[in-house]
Protein backbone atom coordinates (compact mmCIF):
# COMPACT_ATOMS: atom_id res chain seq x y z
CA UNK A 1 0.00 0.00 0.00
CA UNK A 2 1.09 3.57 -0.59
CA UNK A 3 -0.36 7.07 -0.44
CA UNK A 4 -1.90 8.56 -3.57
CA UNK A 5 -3.48 11.99 -3.89
CA UNK A 6 -7.17 11.65 -4.70
CA UNK A 7 -7.94 15.39 -4.73
CA UNK A 8 -5.91 18.57 -4.64
CA UNK A 9 -6.09 22.28 -5.23
CA UNK A 10 -3.17 24.60 -5.90
CA UNK A 11 -2.17 26.82 -2.95
CA UNK A 12 -2.12 30.50 -3.89
CA UNK A 13 -2.80 33.83 -2.20
CA UNK A 14 -6.56 34.27 -1.88
CA UNK A 15 -8.06 37.16 -3.82
CA UNK A 16 -11.21 37.34 -1.70
CA UNK A 17 -9.97 39.72 1.00
CA UNK A 18 -11.53 37.38 3.54
CA UNK A 19 -11.07 37.87 7.30
CA UNK A 20 -11.70 35.00 9.72
CA UNK A 21 -11.95 34.87 13.51
CA UNK A 22 -13.19 31.91 15.54
CA UNK A 23 -14.78 30.33 12.47
CA UNK A 24 -15.11 26.80 11.13
CA UNK A 25 -14.49 26.17 7.44
CA UNK A 26 -16.27 23.28 5.77
CA UNK A 27 -14.76 22.46 2.39
CA UNK A 28 -16.46 19.96 0.05
CA UNK A 29 -13.94 18.19 -2.23
CA UNK A 30 -15.00 15.48 -4.65
CA UNK A 31 -12.32 12.80 -4.71
CA UNK A 32 -11.28 10.59 -7.64
CA UNK A 33 -9.66 7.40 -6.29
CA UNK A 34 -11.39 5.48 -3.49
CA UNK A 35 -9.94 3.72 -0.46
CA UNK A 36 -10.51 2.85 3.19
CA UNK A 37 -7.90 5.12 4.81
CA UNK A 38 -7.52 8.85 4.21
CA UNK A 39 -5.47 11.82 5.33
CA UNK A 40 -5.82 15.55 4.70
CA UNK A 41 -3.28 18.22 3.77
CA UNK A 42 -3.64 21.80 5.03
CA UNK A 43 -1.49 24.57 3.57
CA UNK A 44 -0.33 27.90 4.98
CA UNK A 45 1.88 28.51 1.95
CA UNK A 46 1.13 32.24 1.69
CA UNK A 47 0.21 33.11 5.28
CA UNK A 48 1.92 36.07 6.86
CA UNK A 49 2.20 34.24 10.20
CA UNK A 50 1.47 30.99 12.00
CA UNK A 51 -1.88 29.31 11.38
CA UNK A 52 -3.54 27.76 14.42
CA UNK A 53 -5.72 24.68 13.84
CA UNK A 54 -8.11 24.29 16.75
CA UNK A 55 -9.83 21.14 15.45
CA UNK A 56 -10.41 19.32 12.17
CA UNK A 57 -12.59 16.50 10.85
CA UNK A 58 -13.26 14.61 7.64
CA UNK A 59 -16.35 12.68 6.60
CA UNK A 60 -18.66 11.79 3.76
CA UNK A 61 -20.88 14.59 2.51
CA UNK A 62 -24.65 14.22 2.56
CA UNK A 63 -25.89 17.47 1.03
CA UNK A 64 -25.06 21.12 1.50
CA UNK A 65 -22.87 21.49 4.61
CA UNK A 66 -24.13 18.22 6.13
CA UNK A 67 -22.11 15.06 6.69
CA UNK A 68 -23.47 11.53 6.42
CA UNK A 69 -24.28 10.41 9.98
CA UNK A 70 -21.66 8.16 11.48
CA UNK A 71 -18.89 9.13 9.06
CA UNK A 72 -17.16 12.11 10.70
CA UNK A 73 -13.62 11.33 11.83
CA UNK A 74 -11.53 13.57 14.08
CA UNK A 75 -8.24 14.48 12.43
CA UNK A 76 -5.06 14.53 14.48
CA UNK A 77 -1.59 15.81 13.71
CA UNK A 78 1.18 13.81 15.31
CA UNK A 79 -1.43 12.49 17.72
CA UNK A 80 -2.68 15.95 18.77
CA UNK A 81 -6.07 17.40 17.87
CA UNK A 82 -4.62 20.91 17.54
CA UNK A 83 -1.67 22.13 15.51
CA UNK A 84 0.25 25.21 14.41
CA UNK A 85 1.32 25.55 10.77
CA UNK A 86 4.25 27.89 10.26
CA UNK A 87 4.08 30.56 7.58
CA UNK A 88 4.96 29.03 4.21
CA UNK A 89 4.52 25.44 5.41
CA UNK A 90 1.86 22.74 5.19
CA UNK A 91 0.68 19.97 7.47
CA UNK A 92 -0.41 16.40 6.77
CA UNK A 93 -2.90 14.81 9.15
CA UNK A 94 -2.56 11.38 10.69
CA UNK A 95 -4.39 8.62 8.77
CA UNK A 96 -8.00 7.84 9.66
CA UNK A 97 -10.13 4.85 8.69
CA UNK A 98 -12.92 5.97 6.36
CA UNK A 99 -14.40 4.04 3.46
CA UNK A 100 -14.60 6.37 0.47
CA UNK A 101 -15.83 5.30 -2.94
CA UNK A 102 -14.40 6.66 -6.18
CA UNK A 103 -15.92 10.08 -6.99
CA UNK A 104 -17.30 10.44 -3.45
CA UNK A 105 -18.02 13.87 -1.98
CA UNK A 106 -16.33 14.65 1.33
CA UNK A 107 -16.62 17.34 3.97
CA UNK A 108 -13.35 18.56 5.46
CA UNK A 109 -13.87 20.91 8.40
CA UNK A 110 -11.17 23.07 9.98
CA UNK A 111 -11.74 25.21 13.07
CA UNK A 112 -9.63 28.38 13.16
CA UNK A 113 -9.66 29.86 16.67
CA UNK A 114 -7.36 32.81 15.99
CA UNK A 115 -7.97 36.19 14.35
CA UNK A 116 -7.00 36.03 10.67
CA UNK A 117 -7.11 39.57 9.23
CA UNK A 118 -7.42 40.40 5.54
CA UNK A 119 -3.70 41.12 5.29
CA UNK A 120 -2.78 37.65 6.59
CA UNK A 121 -2.79 36.36 2.97
CA UNK A 122 -5.16 33.45 3.33
CA UNK A 123 -4.06 30.50 1.23
CA UNK A 124 -6.89 29.57 -1.13
CA UNK A 125 -8.29 29.87 -4.62
CA UNK A 126 -11.50 29.60 -6.62
CA UNK A 127 -13.41 26.36 -6.06
CA UNK A 128 -16.17 26.56 -8.71
CA UNK A 129 -18.40 24.99 -6.09
CA UNK A 130 -20.07 25.89 -2.83
CA UNK A 131 -18.11 25.77 0.43
CA UNK A 132 -19.14 27.00 3.85
CA UNK A 133 -18.02 29.30 6.67
CA UNK A 134 -19.75 28.89 10.03
CA UNK A 135 -20.90 31.53 12.49
CA UNK A 136 -18.32 32.04 15.27
CA UNK A 137 -17.46 28.81 17.03
CA UNK A 138 -16.10 25.30 16.62
CA UNK A 139 -18.59 23.26 14.59
CA UNK A 140 -16.10 20.84 13.08
CA UNK A 141 -17.72 17.82 14.79
CA UNK A 142 -21.30 18.83 13.93
CA UNK A 143 -22.95 16.66 11.30
CA UNK A 144 -25.06 19.59 10.12
CA UNK A 145 -22.83 22.64 10.39
CA UNK A 146 -24.61 25.98 10.75
CA UNK A 147 -23.76 28.34 7.91
CA UNK A 148 -22.79 31.95 8.44
CA UNK A 149 -21.55 32.55 4.90
CA UNK A 150 -21.17 30.77 1.60
CA UNK A 151 -17.89 30.90 -0.30
CA UNK A 152 -16.73 29.64 -3.69
CA UNK A 153 -13.07 29.43 -2.67
CA UNK A 154 -10.88 26.73 -1.18
CA UNK A 155 -9.37 27.96 2.07
CA UNK A 156 -6.24 26.26 3.47
CA UNK A 157 -7.34 22.68 2.67
CA UNK A 158 -5.07 21.68 -0.23
CA UNK A 159 -5.22 17.91 -0.61
CA UNK A 160 -6.80 14.58 0.32
CA UNK A 161 -4.85 11.33 0.02
CA UNK A 162 -5.93 7.70 0.18
CA UNK A 163 -4.00 4.55 0.88
CA UNK A 164 -4.04 2.57 -2.35
CA UNK A 165 -2.64 -0.66 -3.70
CA UNK A 166 0.80 -0.67 -5.27
CA UNK A 167 -0.46 -0.47 -8.85
CA UNK A 168 -2.45 2.74 -8.25
CA UNK A 169 -0.95 5.89 -9.73
CA UNK A 170 -1.51 9.61 -9.48
CA UNK A 171 -2.15 12.13 -12.27
CA UNK A 172 -1.43 15.81 -11.61
CA UNK A 173 -3.04 18.32 -13.97
CA UNK A 174 -0.99 21.52 -13.93
CA UNK A 175 -2.63 24.47 -15.62
CA UNK A 176 -4.29 27.86 -15.52
CA UNK A 177 -7.95 28.94 -15.46
CA UNK A 178 -8.82 26.48 -18.23
CA UNK A 179 -7.77 23.64 -15.91
CA UNK A 180 -9.33 25.38 -12.90
CA UNK A 181 -12.49 25.70 -15.08
CA UNK A 182 -13.12 29.41 -14.82
CA UNK A 183 -16.66 30.48 -15.89
CA UNK A 184 -17.92 26.88 -15.58
CA UNK A 185 -21.22 26.33 -13.80
CA UNK A 186 -20.78 26.02 -10.04
CA UNK A 187 -21.36 22.62 -8.43
CA UNK A 188 -21.45 20.74 -11.76
CA UNK A 189 -17.88 19.37 -11.63
CA UNK A 190 -17.37 20.33 -15.26
CA UNK A 191 -13.59 20.76 -15.06
CA UNK A 192 -11.70 18.65 -17.59
CA UNK A 193 -9.75 16.90 -14.79
CA UNK A 194 -13.14 15.91 -13.30
CA UNK A 195 -14.16 14.44 -16.64
CA UNK A 196 -10.83 12.62 -16.88
CA UNK A 197 -11.41 11.16 -13.40
CA UNK A 198 -14.90 10.00 -14.36
CA UNK A 199 -13.58 8.30 -17.49
CA UNK A 200 -10.81 6.54 -15.58
CA UNK A 201 -13.31 5.22 -13.03
CA UNK A 202 -15.76 4.11 -15.73
CA UNK A 203 -13.32 2.25 -18.00
CA UNK A 204 -13.12 -1.52 -17.88
CA UNK A 205 -9.86 -2.63 -16.31
CA UNK A 206 -6.77 -0.52 -16.42
CA UNK A 207 -4.61 0.91 -13.69
CA UNK A 208 -6.47 2.89 -10.98
CA UNK A 209 -5.56 6.56 -10.71
CA UNK A 210 -6.11 9.52 -8.47
CA UNK A 211 -6.48 12.87 -10.25
CA UNK A 212 -5.08 15.99 -8.57
CA UNK A 213 -6.19 19.29 -10.13
CA UNK A 214 -3.51 21.95 -9.76
CA UNK A 215 -5.17 24.50 -12.03
CA UNK A 216 -4.53 28.10 -11.03
CA UNK A 217 -6.28 30.99 -12.73
CA UNK A 218 -3.86 33.34 -14.52
CA UNK A 219 -0.92 30.94 -14.18
CA UNK A 220 1.97 31.20 -16.61
CA UNK A 221 5.00 29.04 -17.38
CA UNK A 222 7.60 31.76 -17.00
CA UNK A 223 6.33 34.58 -14.75
CA UNK A 224 4.37 34.85 -11.52
CA UNK A 225 0.80 36.11 -11.68
CA UNK A 226 -1.64 35.68 -8.77
CA UNK A 227 0.67 33.03 -7.41
CA UNK A 228 3.88 31.32 -8.42
CA UNK A 229 4.70 30.57 -12.06
CA UNK A 230 4.45 27.02 -13.35
CA UNK A 231 8.21 26.62 -13.14
CA UNK A 232 8.35 27.90 -9.56
CA UNK A 233 5.52 25.74 -8.27
CA UNK A 234 6.41 22.57 -10.17
CA UNK A 235 8.30 21.03 -7.25
CA UNK A 236 5.47 21.63 -4.78
CA UNK A 237 2.42 21.10 -6.99
CA UNK A 238 3.68 18.21 -9.13
CA UNK A 239 6.80 16.43 -7.90
CA UNK A 240 5.82 16.48 -4.22
CA UNK A 241 2.28 15.15 -4.76
CA UNK A 242 1.70 11.73 -3.18
CA UNK A 243 1.91 8.82 -5.59
CA UNK A 244 2.28 10.95 -8.73
CA UNK A 245 3.15 8.92 -11.82
CA UNK A 246 1.90 11.24 -14.60
CA UNK A 247 1.56 14.98 -15.11
CA UNK A 248 -0.61 16.69 -17.73
CA UNK A 249 0.55 20.27 -18.27
CA UNK A 250 -1.58 22.91 -19.99
CA UNK A 251 0.24 26.20 -19.57
CA UNK A 252 1.27 28.98 -21.93
CA UNK A 253 -1.92 30.82 -22.86
CA UNK A 254 -1.33 33.47 -20.20
CA UNK A 255 2.31 33.82 -21.23
CA UNK A 256 1.03 34.73 -24.70
CA UNK A 257 -1.71 37.06 -23.45
CA UNK A 258 0.73 38.99 -21.20
CA UNK A 259 -1.94 40.37 -18.91
CA UNK A 260 0.44 42.78 -17.10
CA UNK A 261 1.39 44.27 -20.48
CA UNK A 262 5.11 44.28 -19.72
CA UNK A 263 7.29 44.14 -22.85
CA UNK A 264 9.91 41.95 -21.14
CA UNK A 265 7.18 39.40 -20.31
CA UNK A 266 5.76 39.09 -23.82
CA UNK A 267 5.13 35.44 -24.67
CA UNK A 268 7.75 33.75 -26.80
CA UNK A 269 7.38 30.18 -28.06
CA UNK A 270 11.10 29.44 -27.74
CA UNK A 271 11.20 30.38 -24.06
CA UNK A 272 7.90 28.66 -23.33
CA UNK A 273 9.22 25.48 -24.94
CA UNK A 274 12.38 25.77 -22.85
CA UNK A 275 10.18 25.87 -19.75
CA UNK A 276 8.35 22.70 -20.80
CA UNK A 277 11.68 21.00 -21.49
CA UNK A 278 12.71 21.72 -17.90
CA UNK A 279 9.44 20.26 -16.62
CA UNK A 280 10.05 17.14 -18.69
CA UNK A 281 13.60 16.82 -17.34
CA UNK A 282 12.48 17.20 -13.73
CA UNK A 283 9.61 14.74 -14.24
CA UNK A 284 11.74 12.08 -15.89
CA UNK A 285 14.37 12.38 -13.17
CA UNK A 286 11.63 11.33 -10.74
CA UNK A 287 10.19 8.62 -13.01
CA UNK A 288 7.09 10.69 -13.80
CA UNK A 289 5.65 10.76 -17.33
CA UNK A 290 4.95 14.23 -18.71
CA UNK A 291 2.03 14.79 -21.07
CA UNK A 292 1.72 18.26 -22.59
CA UNK A 293 -1.53 19.84 -23.79
CA UNK A 294 -1.80 22.07 -26.82
CA UNK A 295 -3.15 25.59 -26.27
CA UNK A 296 -6.70 26.30 -27.36
CA UNK A 297 -7.48 29.21 -29.69
CA UNK A 298 -8.50 32.65 -28.40
CA UNK A 299 -8.70 34.66 -31.63
CA UNK A 300 -12.02 36.28 -30.68
CA UNK A 301 -11.38 36.75 -26.96
CA UNK A 302 -13.42 39.41 -25.15
CA UNK A 303 -12.35 38.50 -21.59
CA UNK A 304 -9.39 40.87 -21.94
CA UNK A 305 -9.21 43.52 -24.63
CA UNK A 306 -6.54 43.11 -27.32
CA UNK A 307 -5.32 39.80 -25.89
CA UNK A 308 -4.99 38.23 -29.35
CA UNK A 309 -2.87 39.47 -32.22
CA UNK A 310 -1.22 37.77 -35.22
CA UNK A 311 2.21 37.73 -33.56
CA UNK A 312 0.90 35.96 -30.47
CA UNK A 313 -0.96 33.53 -32.70
CA UNK A 314 2.31 32.73 -34.46
CA UNK A 315 3.88 31.81 -31.11
CA UNK A 316 0.84 29.71 -30.13
CA UNK A 317 1.10 27.76 -33.38
CA UNK A 318 4.84 27.20 -32.92
CA UNK A 319 4.35 26.07 -29.31
CA UNK A 320 1.59 23.63 -30.31
CA UNK A 321 3.65 22.28 -33.20
CA UNK A 322 6.57 21.52 -30.88
CA UNK A 323 4.28 19.71 -28.44
CA UNK A 324 2.85 17.55 -31.22
CA UNK A 325 6.27 16.71 -32.67
CA UNK A 326 8.57 16.52 -29.63
CA UNK A 327 10.17 13.25 -28.60
CA UNK A 328 10.89 14.62 -25.11
CA UNK A 329 7.26 14.24 -24.05
CA UNK A 330 5.46 11.07 -23.02
CA UNK A 331 2.20 12.04 -24.70
CA UNK A 332 0.02 14.83 -26.06
CA UNK A 333 -3.44 16.04 -25.06
CA UNK A 334 -4.52 17.89 -28.20
CA UNK A 335 -7.04 20.32 -26.72
CA UNK A 336 -6.54 22.69 -29.64
CA UNK A 337 -7.75 20.07 -32.12
CA UNK A 338 -10.64 19.12 -29.82
CA UNK A 339 -12.06 22.63 -29.41
CA UNK A 340 -11.14 24.69 -32.47
CA UNK A 341 -13.72 25.68 -35.06
CA UNK A 342 -13.05 23.62 -38.22
CA UNK A 343 -14.04 26.61 -40.35
CA UNK A 344 -11.88 29.07 -38.39
CA UNK A 345 -9.09 27.44 -36.38
CA UNK A 346 -8.29 30.75 -34.65
CA UNK A 347 -11.42 30.46 -32.49
CA UNK A 348 -13.30 27.81 -30.52
CA UNK A 349 -16.40 26.10 -31.83
CA UNK A 350 -19.43 28.08 -30.66
CA UNK A 351 -20.86 25.26 -28.54
CA UNK A 352 -17.52 24.88 -26.74
CA UNK A 353 -17.15 28.61 -26.00
CA UNK A 354 -18.53 30.08 -22.76
CA UNK A 355 -19.00 33.29 -24.84
CA UNK A 356 -15.80 35.14 -23.91
CA UNK A 357 -13.66 33.51 -26.60
CA UNK A 358 -11.12 32.28 -24.05
CA UNK A 359 -12.76 29.94 -21.55
CA UNK A 360 -14.70 26.86 -22.66
CA UNK A 361 -18.31 26.19 -21.78
CA UNK A 362 -19.23 23.27 -19.51
CA UNK A 363 -19.54 21.19 -22.69
CA UNK A 364 -16.16 22.43 -23.89
CA UNK A 365 -14.41 21.55 -20.64
CA UNK A 366 -15.85 18.04 -20.75
CA UNK A 367 -14.78 17.73 -24.40
CA UNK A 368 -11.23 18.46 -23.24
CA UNK A 369 -11.45 15.64 -20.71
CA UNK A 370 -12.78 13.35 -23.45
CA UNK A 371 -9.92 14.28 -25.81
CA UNK A 372 -7.25 12.63 -23.64
CA UNK A 373 -6.29 9.14 -24.77
CA UNK A 374 -6.61 6.93 -21.69
CA UNK A 375 -3.97 4.62 -23.19
CA UNK A 376 -1.44 7.25 -22.08
CA UNK A 377 -2.03 5.98 -18.55
CA UNK A 378 -1.63 2.24 -19.25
Amino acid sequence: MHWVGTWATAPAPSVAGQALSNHTLRMTPRISLGGDTVRVRISNAYGAGNLMIGAATVGLRSEGPAAVPGTLRILTFGGAETAVIAAGAYLVSDPVALDVSPLADLVVSVYLPQDIPTDFQITGRYARQTNYISPPGDFSAEYVMPVGKLTDEWFFVSGVDVQATAEAGGIVTLGDSLTDANISTHDTFSRWPDQLARRLVARDGGQPFGVMNQGLGGNRILYDLRGDSGLRRFDRDVLAQPGVTHAVVMLGTNDLRNRPGLPEQEGDATRMIAGLKQMALWSHTRGIKLIAATLTPFGNETFMANAWNPEREKHRAAFNAWIRESDLLDGVADFDAALRDPDNPLIMRAEYDCSDGLHPSDLGYCAMGDAIDLALFD
